[in-house]
């Protein structure tokens, strides 16, 4: 009987994994592997929507991020603006406590603020990112954020 309910539960919980993948729908395509990967933890993908030119001042990214994945600690001396548009997230300012994100959500991180997002640890989770004020708005990679910090 134990074997019978182990073979079962993998194969709901492997079938449920790839279900779970193929049906991870978002508005734009996911990308290519993430060239920022060395500043994260886990496997990204990045799609340029909008690159930074002269009338917009502002670079506009697709990212994804596969479960558990998720940014270093970093700042933006210019702000940052998610817009969540599939999965479930985590986002979290230092000394503040980890917020739960969902589709539909919006994060309006304001210049030189550390922080972090990423997935949660289930499922897969995308987000368009705004960074606005360029060319002036650099980004300041930091930490990783361990895995204390991301439960």
């Amino acid at each position: 009987m134990n074997k019978l309910f182990s073979l079962i539960l993998s194969v709901l919980l492997l079938t449920g994994g790839a279900v779970m993948a193929a049906d991870f729908e978002q508005p734009f395509k996911k990308g290519e592997l993430n060239p920022y990967n060395n500043y994260f933890t886990g496997t990204t993908f990045l799609e340029r929507l909008c690159d930074k030119d002269d009338i917009w001042n502002s670079s506009i990214a697709n990212v994804t991020f596969e479960p558990k994945a998720r940014t270093n600690w970093h700042k933006h001396s210019g702000g940052q603006i998610l817009l969540v548009t599939a999965g479930e997230g985590r986002y979290q300012e230092r000394g503040k406590d980890i917020k739960i994100l969902q589709k539909g959500d919006v994060v309006k991180i304001p210049p030189n603020i550390e922080h972090w997002h990423g997935a949660g640890p289930n499922g897969m989770f995308a987000h368009i990112s705004i960074e606005p004020n360029l060319p002036n708005n650099q980004t300041i990679w930091l930490e990783p954020v361990s895995d204390k910090e991301y439960k």
